[in-house]
């Protein structure tokens, strides 16, 4: 006990960390929507993927569901943010379920990218993890189907029926790092493509890893706060990897293994962009039952990004704050 209390930690704390614009958005949405009509509300698929968050809604009477047919006739429906296929969304209409959308709008964007080069006679290739929701809803989302690729391997295995005519568009919560190699491919293969700027991939993706590649620099072990099917978090796992750290993904201060602090000093501690802050302040208070804690937040990029709620969740409050007067 007195060697554990002689311990010290120096703890790096990265920044920008933990919940991004979209997943604010998101959840402000549903605890909006909450007050406004009452428990219960219907989300479609976790509205982001982070355990604490959706326990923290359901505690509220948000209803988590996998399909639209778990939704009863007339309940409020909420698309979570990674966004549906048309198919989801017209089945929704049909239904005339009351739909708030809390697709994050970069998603939106790619959405509507992938639907102008569809329109203009392109093949649109997506680059991708399969069986992601945000990856399933783009696909759905495009006119005639995308082809999806998660490497460049992949690239050269592609078979497409014009190569002159091609498009790419990519998963919102991958970086320019990761897509880089991707893209190279892709030009090297088919000069004539088109695709988005850099600055339409996640700005949140982006600096979250740039962050963790400038703290694991400094650190012994890097400890990532973030739900083990988050994309975004199991990449900044990797990168603790790559970098030649031990990194390891827990949800929260209770998937930490005392075993992995044995000859640590330096403990580099980031959150995916799903994860609630207070799930990093638990983690450093945990460290703290090891040896004695100093805390140190590197310089990073601040965010000040916000985005606008849906006009159709602002018009139904105007229209309930109204009645009220």
């Amino acid at each position: 006990m007195s060697d554990q209390l002689n311990r010290k930690f120096q703890v790096l704390l990265a920044q920008p960390r933990g919940f991004c614009a979209g997943v604010e958005r998101a959840i402000e949405i549903v605890e909006r929507a909450l007050k406004m009509y009452g428990p219960p509300v219907y989300v479609r698929h976790e509205i982001v993927h982070n355990k604490h968050v959706v326990a923290s809604l359901r505690n509220k009477g948000a209803v988590f569901v996998e399909e639209l047919s778990d939704i009863p006739d007339g309940a409020v429906t909420i698309f979570s943010a990674h966004g549906v296929s048309d198919a989801v969304a017209i089945e929704a209409e049909r239904r005339d379920l009351p739909v708030i959308d809390a697709t994050c709008p970069l998603v939106s964007r790619v959405h509507k990218e992938g639907r102008n080069h569809a329109e203009r006679g392109r093949e649109v290739i997506l680059i991708g993890h399969e069986g992601h929701p945000e990856v399933e809803g783009t696909q759905g989302r495009i006119p005639g189907g995308v082809y999806l690729i998660s490497s460049a391997k992949d690239v050269s295995e592609l078979v497409v029926k014009n190569g002159e005519q091609l498009a790419y568009v990519t998963q919102t919560t991958l970086s320019v790092d990761e897509t880089r190699d991707i893209i190279t491919a892709l030009k090297d293969r088919f000069p004539s493509i088109s695709g988005p700027d850099v600055k339409d991939i996640c700005y949140a993706t982006q600096n979250r890893q740039t962050a963790v590649r400038e703290l694991a620099d400094r650190a012994d072990i890097l400890l990532v706060v973030g739900a083990k099917n988050s994309s975004n978090s199991n990449r900044l796992r990797e990168i603790g990897d790559e970098i030649g750290i031990p990194s390891y993904l827990i949800d929260d201060a209770d998937g930490l293994d005392p075993s992995w602090l044995d000859g640590v000093d330096t403990i580099g501690i980031t959150a995916g962009a799903s994860a609630p802050e207070e799930l990093v302040l638990d983690l450093v208070y945990r460290l703290d039952d090891f040896g004695k804690v100093s805390v140190e937040e590197i310089g990073g990029i601040q965010e000040n990004l916000h985005f606008k709620l849906p006009r159709s969740l602002e018009d139904a409050e105007n229209r309930m704050n109204a009645g009220k007067v």
